[in-house]
């Protein structure tokens, strides 16, 4: 699949777990892999809120290098690790794409790899889909 483009943030786990944080196919669908509230290997915010705002923010990221933005997204996913989060996680997905309105998935959780991070966001883009 010579004509696939994917992206790396440099973020420990691309490395050591072997995958890129976005993958654009030919067909102009963009998958970005599994994003938390970790910035420059530090959690970044402590509520629900604020880590689901940063873990977006590192998706939105991912998708400018492929020059595309957040009215590109045509789904989101967020994996949330307590049911008392959903509200403000869900307010936070409101304030970034209630003009996009993209398909959306909230999953309670058991875990995510840090105990700190009480939220993980998934998001596909796709090309031609927006007149971004």
């Amino acid at each position: 699949m010579s004509d696939v483009r994917r992206v790396t943030t440099g973020a420990p786990w691309e490395e050591q777990f072997g995958y890129s944080r976005a993958v654009e196919l030919p067909n102009g669908l963009v998958l970005v892999a599994g994003c938390t509230s970790v910035v420059a290997g530090e959690i970044a915010g402590g509520g629900p809120y604020e880590q689901t705002v940063n873990a977006f923010n590192v998706a939105f990221s991912a998708l400018d290098q492929l020059g595309l933005g957040r009215d590109d997204v045509v789904r989101t996913r967020m994996y949330v690790t307590h049911a008392r989060d959903v509200d403000e996680v869900g307010r936070a997905h409101k304030e970034l794409f209630d003009t996009v309105r993209p398909a959306a998935t909230m999953i309670i959780i058991s875990g995510l790899v840090d105990p700190s991070l009480v939220v993980e966001v998934e998001v596909e883009a796709y090309r031609g889909g927006s007149s971004s």
